[in-house]
C-alpha cells in the first residue's frame, strides 16, 4: 500500500550548530579559521594557481592584505562556519572548507566554499578533511549532508561522487556569480547512507591502502559506488 505521507520522524531532537575549534584525523587537521594564524600560509599556497578561484564568488586576491580582509569577514560568521585545512605530513595549510546553510531544525547541513591549493589537491589530507566534516555532522545528529556546485565545475562534481554523494538534479539559472549564469548541481548523503560510507572511508584511509610511495591501492570511488543511490549523468 502506497503511503500518503512520508515516514514519521519520531523523537526528533535538533542537533547542535557546528562549534568544534578543531577536527583531527591521521592526515589532516581542520582548524577554526583565524586570520592571524592562517592567512599568510594559505595565501602562499593559493598563489600557485589562480584557477582555484574560478567557481567561487570571490577571489583571486592579488595581495595578502586583501585575502586577510576577506578572511576576517568570514572568520566571524556562524554560517558559513569556516575551517582551515592543515596537511599533517607537511605541517602546512593548503585549503579551506565550511559548513553552510546550517538548518538544525530539519537536520540539514551543507559542505561548501571548498578551496584547495595545488599542494593539497589529490592528497589523503584533502579527502580526510572533508570526511572529518561529514563525520562530525552525522555524529552530531544531522540527517542530510549536502554538496552543491556550479554545474560546469566537473572537478567538484567528480569529487562529490567519489565521496559517495548521490546526484539529485541540476537547478537551472540558480544564481549569477561574477556576472555569469550559474546552474547548480545538487548532491547529498543521508544518515542512512552514512554507516556504509564511513566504513568505505575507514578502509580507504587506512595506511595499508597506500604504497610506500603514497599511491592508493583501492580507489575510493570503487568503495563508495555501491552506496550512492544515483550517479551524476555528466560524469558518464
Amino acid at each position: 500500500m502506497q503511503r500518503k505521507f512520508g515516514e514519521p520522524v519520531e523523537n526528533w531532537v535538533a542537533p547542535p550548530r557546528p562549534g568544534p575549534g578543531a577536527l583531527e584525523g591521521q592526515w589532516a587537521r581542520l582548524e577554526r579559521l583565524e586570520p592571524e594564524d592562517h592567512a599568510a600560509d594559505l595565501f602562499r599556497a593559493n598563489s600557485a594557481d589562480d584557477a582555484i578561484w574560478d567557481y567561487l564568488p570571490y577571489g583571486p586576491f592579488a595581495a595578502l592584505a586583501g585575502y586577510h580582509r576577506w578572511m576576517r569577514e568570514m572568520a566571524g560568521q556562524a554560517d558559513p562556519f569556516f575551517y582551515a585545512i592543515r596537511d599533517l605530513e607537511s605541517g602546512h595549510l593548503g585549503g579551506v572548507a565550511s559548513y553552510l546553510r546550517i538548518s538544525p531544525e530539519i537536520g540539514s547541513i551543507e559542505l561548501g566554499h571548498i578551496n584547495l591549493a595545488p599542494e593539497l589537491q589529490r592528497t589523503r589530507a584533502a579527502t580526510e578533511a572533508l570526511v572529518l566534516m561529514m563525520e562530525w555532522a552525522f555524529a552530531a545528529g544531522y540527517r542530510r549532508f549536502e554538496w552543491k556546485c556550479n554545474a560546469l565545475n566537473l572537478g567538484s562534481r567528480r569529487a562529490a561522487q567519489r565521496l559517495g554523494f548521490s546526484y539529485e538534479g541540476t537547478f537551472r539559472q540558480a544564481a549569477i556569480v561574477k556576472g555569469r549564469n550559474r546552474d547548480t548541481a545538487w548532491f547529498a548523503v543521508t544518515d542512512g547512507d552514512w554507516p556504509a560510507l564511513a566504513e568505505a572511508f575507514r578502509v580507504w584511509l587506512s595506511p595499508g591502502n597506500f604504497t610506500d610511495a603514497g599511491m592508493q591501492i583501492e580507489r575510493l570511488s570503487d568503495l563508495t559506488a555501491l552506496v550512492r543511490v544515483s550517479s551524476d549523468p555528466a560524469l558518464d
